[in-house]
């Protein structure tokens, strides 16, 4: 496997970088470009920038409801 270089942390902060072929479940982004995917098996090559990078996206059952208008 490959080792994979950031300079997107700072030292007191721990991203974990997943390599195309990795079987995963859950949504990814493209380390390189920020594109997004949901896997249900293997990461697959950035279709956008051929990437082989990827970070498993923040998720929180919350983020979508800040965004919608309450209901009346």
């Amino acid at each position: 496997m490959d080792e994979i270089e950031t300079t997107r942390a700072t030292p007191d902060e721990y991203v974990e970088f997943w390599a195309t072929g990795t079987a995963v479940k859950g949504e990814f982004h493209c380390s390189e470009c920020g594109y997004g995917v949901a896997v249900c098996r293997t990461l697959p090559r950035c279709p956008m920038c051929s990437g082989s990078s990827w970070e498993r996206a923040a998720w929180s059952p919350f983020t979508r409801s800040t965004d919608e208008q309450p209901r009346r």
